[in-house]
């Protein structure tokens, strides 16, 4: 048998030429159970919920995910949960992922990893760096987060494990009443993290229940969320770099954004699966008409995960859905701050139970953010403004002045340096 291959050299063409590209990465929630109880969780269920425990796919159905994820050319599956380091099976499950070829990333806690797990991901590394979130600096800000008095010790012991073994990871937060004192701290330890290349991102915009499982609950976490002129005052921090980067992404990336749902990736790739086998547009969408559940097709092979036919029977019809509510359509339709907001069909369905009906909260931070970036005026709504382009470029003008200025400062400070 003769074995070849073509070689190209950067430019020569692309790779997928003539060929759609595969699909990105599938998200695939283990377990909706979790360790800790943290204030803020829009998904969690507790570590011994017997009910969720014999709903969750067997070794075997997560295994068939896994093999269609592979055979649809995917590169990369994503565990998470709930806390998916809490099924017995895990390292089972990443090791058969591994073995199909697939690009492991996982999402934790890091309060689970023990000696046996950190020498699994050195010995067969994920190929992806781990993504530990963080709730605090102290046992006291992680116990009043977490709901859990060891866990800050156990994240930490978890953490050391992965650092001695050399497995790449990186942290992130979520800024909450308890921790929001200890962000400078946090960022500075994350700054220590060999594989951290720049500061941490932190939760900051609170999701409401995925279940909508518990109307207390979603109350609670809403009473977390930080005002909208607060978040974009954390946002601006770095004040230069943030209006530079700010101004690129709003000449890309915003504008109304019509009638049409969806004008994110969802349902574009191979979608994502749910702690119960179903196949989802999103993770965070569980509207019961964007979920393709294959345990109810009659015709669905029990080795059959579902991926191909939530591909072909599902995902086409959800991507063309149009927005039906009047308000969505007087203001999100038109709202030029789409991309500043994040709005969309998954938060509509937390907090509404719909997928079109506008969520305030949102609106408000999107109008804050806009109003700290100069493209609205105080009192201006944003599906009313008509000139939104000239602000955009106006913006991306004043950004690049005070880059100029910045540049050419660097200059003089060079040539001073260099005549002195």
């Amino acid at each position: 048998m003769t074995a070849y291959a073509v070689v190209r050299r950067d430019g020569e063409g692309a790779l997928w030429e003539g060929k759609p590209k595969p699909p990105g990465r599938l998200d695939v929630e283990l377990t909706e159970r979790c360790n800790l109880s943290c204030i803020h969780c829009y998904i969690n269920r507790p570590a011994g919920d017997r009910e969720a425990r014999v709903r969750e796919m067997s070794t075997e159905r997560v295994q068939a995910v896994l093999r269609e994820t592979a055979a649809l050319g995917c590169f990369t599956v994503r565990f998470t949960g709930g806390e998916p380091l809490l099924r017995e099976d895990f390292a089972e499950l990443y090791r058969f992922a591994r073995r199909l070829g697939l690009r492991v990333l996982v999402f934790t806690n890091a309060t689970l990893i023990t000696p046996e797990i950190a020498d699994l991901f050195a010995r067969v590394p994920p190929l992806e760096k781990i993504e530990i979130t963080v709730y605090g600096m102290s046992p006291e800000s992680y116990a009043a987060v977490t709901g859990v008095s060891t866990a800050y010790r156990a994240a930490r012991r978890g953490i050391a494990l992965l650092l001695e073994r050399r497995v790449p990871f990186v942290v992130k937060g979520a800024l909450l009443p308890p921790n929001r004192h200890e962000q400078q701290e946090f960022e500075a330890w994350a700054a220590t993290i060999p594989w951290m290349r720049k500061r941490p991102s932190s939760l900051l915009d609170l999701n409401l229940r995925a279940r909508r499982d518990s109307h207390s609950e979603s109350a609670r976490i809403e009473a977390l969320r930080l005002s909208p002129e607060d978040g974009a005052a954390i946002r601006g921090r770095d004040r230069a770099r943030y209006r530079a980067d700010m101004a690129e992404f709003c000449g890309k990336f915003i504008g109304p954004p019509g009638e049409k749902l969806f004008s994110c990736g969802a349902g574009m790739g191979v979608g994502s699966v749910d702690a119960y086998g179903r196949v989802q547009t999103c993770l965070l969408l569980r509207h019961p008409d964007t979920v393709y559940d294959p345990a109810a097709v009659e015709e669905t092979a029990v080795s059959e995960a579902g991926l191909s036919a939530a591909r072909v029977r599902l995902f086409p019809a959800v991507r063309e859905l149009r927005a039906q509510d009047p308000e969505y359509l007087v203001r999100c339709a038109r709202c030029f701050l789409k991309g500043l907001c994040d709005q969309c069909p998954a938060k509509s369905w937390m907090e509404h139970g719909t997928l079109d009906t506008p969520v305030s909260y949102l609106c408000e931070v999107a109008h804050a953010r806009a109003r700290d970036l100069g493209l609205l005026a105080v009192g201006e709504r944003a599906w009313e403004v008509t000139d939104w382009k000239s602000r955009v470029a106006r913006l991306r003008a004043e950004a690049a002045g005070v880059h100029e200025a910045s540049d050419a400062g660097g200059e003089e400070r060079d040539r001073t340096w260099r005549l002195g």
